[in-house]
C-alpha cells in the first residue's frame, strides 16, 4: 500500500502559489503510514526508489504549468505521528516551512529506515516519562532533541 500512496502524491491536487506558503503546504502535504506491500516487509531501497520517481513526476508537472523558478519536494519521518510525510513548495531547502531545526539530506535512505524502525509509531515507552518529581540539577535542564533530518529534491527549474 505505502508505494502505492507515494506513486499517488504525484497526481494529487497541487497548490502553486509563490509567496502563498500556507496555501502550498496545506494543499501540497500528504502523510503516509506504515504498510506491507502485499504481505511482504519493505525495503529502504524501494521506498526511496518511490519517492525519487515521485519527485520527477511533480518535476514535470510544475514545468507544464510554465512555472520557472526554485521548487522543493521533501520528506521526513515524523516520528510522534508514525508517519513519512511529504510536502512541495516554492522554497529552496533553506527556507522549509517548519518550527524547529531540521538538516537537509541528499540521501533519503536514513530517513526512510528511520520510519521503517520505527516499531511503535508515537508511542513513549513508561519509563521514558518523568514522574514529576524533581530530580535535582537533571530536573532544571531540557532534553537534547536532535534536528529533524528532512529529504529535498528540487522540481522546479532556474530563471
Amino acid at each position: 500500500m505505502l508505494l502505492t500512496w507515494i506513486a499517488e502524491v504525484a497526481e494529487e491536487p497541487l497548490a502553486w502559489e509563490p509567496g502563498a506558503r500556507r496555501v502550498e503546504w496545506e494543499t501540497n502535504t500528504w502523510s503516509l503510514g506504515a504498510g506491507d506491500e502485499d504481505g511482504q516487509p519493505l525495503s529502504a531501497a524501494e521506498v526511496v526508489a518511490a519517492f525519487e520517481q515521485t519527485a520527477a513526476g511533480i518535476r514535470e508537472r510544475i514545468r507544464a504549468l510554465g512555472f520557472t523558478g526554485v521548487a522543493t519536494f521533501y520528506v521526513w519521518h515524523d516520528g510522534q505521528a508514525g508517519q513519512l510525510r511529504c510536502s512541495t513548495g516554492s522554497v529552496p531547502p533553506d527556507e522549509l516551512p517548519f518550527n524547529g531545526t531540521y538538516v537537509v539530506s541528499d540521501h533519503l535512505g536514513p530517513v526512510v529506515e528511520e520510519f521503517l524502525a520505527d516499531s511503535m509509531p508515537g508511542v513513549i515507552a513508561w519509563s521514558d516519562l518523568d514522574d514529576g518529581e524533581s530530580h535535582g540539577e537533571q530536573a532544571m535542564t531540557e532534553p537534547e532533541i536532535a534536528p529533524l533530518r528532512v529529504w529535498t529534491s528540487s522540481v522546479g527549474t532556474p530563471h
